[in-house]
């Protein structure tokens, strides 16, 4: 299981930008899924996918942030990065970068996931 930690959460106004970077080690996680969820304070503390990038490249989003995220990596995976535009109320929360062998699991619901980092918080405000 890689090892991930998470940096660059903040406090933004509607509309602005973050960018969430995650350092993997090791970076040979060639089966994995990579990706980010958020989860809520409060209410449950309710969970919900938001991007992954699959083990051929390839990317997927949950349909509320297509459009204003983007998900990458570097060249030799060692670092995941979400770019967070046009940031909502709504997108708040404890941002945790993650890893698993499903992505149905990961973006649909993320428990039990593989590989958690420590989490990063995202504060929207007017």
């Amino acid at each position: 299981q890689p090892h991930l930690e998470e940096s660059g959460g903040g406090s933004v106004q509607v509309g602005g930008s973050l960018r969430l970077s995650c350092a993997v080690s090791p970076n040979t996680y060639s089966d994995y899924y990579m990706g980010w969820i958020r989860v809520r304070q409060g209410g449950g503390g309710a969970r919900a996918g938001v991007a992954a990038i699959h083990p051929d490249g390839r990317i997927s989003y949950t349909e509320s942030v297509k459009g204003r995220f983007i998900v990458s990596q570097d060249n030799d995976k060692s670092t995941l990065y979400l770019q967070m535009n046009n940031l909502r109320h709504e997108d708040s929360g404890m941002y945790y970068c993650v890893g698993d062998r499903q992505l149905r699991r990961l973006l649909e619901s993320p428990y039990g996931l593989d590989a958690w980092g420590r989490g990063t918080q995202v504060t929207v405000s007017s």
